[in-house]
């Protein structure tokens, strides 16, 4: 199944997003409209401790209207490598950097309207430092124990896609 594009066109080009609308048509021939939210793609870190905690942030997110528990995540500069953008990522959110990185491969965050990719992966022999949030983060790193981490999700006290699914991949590696 595929689709082809008739017609294209931004509607809103932003510093983080672009909003793009489609004229498709499908494979049964209907021309129907999709929005499209073109993003440049971002990192997820899952980082453990020698003691199985996971390195978490709090923040509040406006998009969700409250303080959210997460992963440490950020966005790919243009062109960036993404293994490089979760080293920075994970410095700039909560100061502490990590001996040992996996990639654990990627996943699409909102595939339904948003081209945005998400590169998830392990850090592990964290050596704490100083964060350097920029200048629109307020920003709390936590240690949260890794079994505390899957009862959150259980209890919808972790709701982000990004968190959900990178503790739940990292659990069937260390379980």
């Amino acid at each position: 199944m595929s689709e082809e594009i008739v017609h294209s066109e931004y509607l809103y080009r932003g510093s983080v997003i672009k909003l793009r609308l489609d004229q498709t048509r499908l494979a049964n021939k209907n021309v129907v409209m999709r929005e499209i939210v073109e993003h440049r793609g971002a990192v997820a870190i899952v980082a453990l401790d020698d003691q199985n905690r996971v390195l978490m942030v709090r923040q509040f997110r406006s998009a969700a209207a409250r303080e959210m528990l997460e992963i440490p995540a950020g966005t790919l500069e243009d062109g960036e490598d993404p293994a490089l953008c979760a080293t920075r990522e994970l410095k700039e959110e909560t100061g502490y950097y990590a001996a040992q990185w996996n990639e654990l491969g990627y996943f699409f965050s909102s595939p339904g309207f948003s081209t945005e990719k998400m590169f998830l992966f392990l850090a592990r022999q964290l050596t704490p430092g100083t964060a350097a949030p920029e200048d629109d983060e307020v920003i709390r790193a936590e240690l949260v124990p890794f079994d505390d981490a899957l009862s959150k999700i259980d209890r919808g006290e972790i709701v982000d896609a990004k968190s959900i699914v990178g503790i739940l991949r990292v659990w069937k590696l260390v379980q």
